[in-house]
């Protein structure tokens, strides 16, 4: 059995970062941070992603209990945009691009859809899937968070991601809501001592 401490989260961005650590803490469960630069697939599947991505990290990381992460923002009155391309859009456009897009569009209707990867051993994964519902404001608002945070107003909220401290963000949001399973799982499996 692994230790408590041996939880690895691969990610470059140390906002998901912080988001995971502060779920997992309210388990007892520490994580660590790693980024590997592994090749990321281009594809019209968050899931196929996602299993990439492990495969290719389990290569590098093959004796770590890890965790990888993918998510995409999903408006309605876009078709879909910017979808499983949500951190291209949003390094091309931003959330001012966005909401140009979103003129003169009246359902705004949107979600997050995000999935993790907990990768046990031998070629063994657990994909946990995560799906918020929520919308998109007509202004940014908010200076926490990062992303398209500013301009998504979670289902059960009146506050954007971006006007929520990093603790309830946790409780409404997708990674949120994720980082939860992921952590009830691996106490359940006593996957750490």
């Amino acid at each position: 059995m692994r230790e408590v401490n041996d939880i690895y989260f691969v990610t470059g961005n140390r906002h998901k970062f912080e988001e995971a650590s502060e779920i997992f803490s309210r388990y007892g469960l520490s994580l660590n941070w790693v980024n590997v630069d592994v090749e990321e697939i281009q594809n019209d599947s968050l899931i196929d992603v996602i299993i990439w991505k492990g495969y290719e990290i389990s290569k590098i990381l093959s004796d770590k209990l890890f965790i990888v992460e993918d998510t995409g923002l999903f408006i309605k009155g876009l078709n879909g945009f910017p979808g499983v391309y949500s951190s291209y859009v949003y390094k091309s456009i931003g959330c001012k691009g966005i909401l140009r897009l979103m003129e003169g569009i009246d359902d705004r209707s949107a979600y997050f859809l995000s999935y993790g990867l907990l990768y046990l051993k031998d070629n063994v994964f657990k994909v946990f899937r995560v799906k918020v519902d929520g919308y998109i404001s007509y202004e940014e608002r908010g200076v926490h968070g990062f992303g398209f945070d500013p301009i998504f107003i979670p289902k059960g909220s009146d506050k954007t991601y971006a006007e929520m401290s990093l603790s309830l963000k946790n409780d409404f949001s997708h990674r949120g809501k994720l980082f939860n399973r992921i952590a009830k799982y691996i106490l359940s499996r006593r996957l750490v001592e």
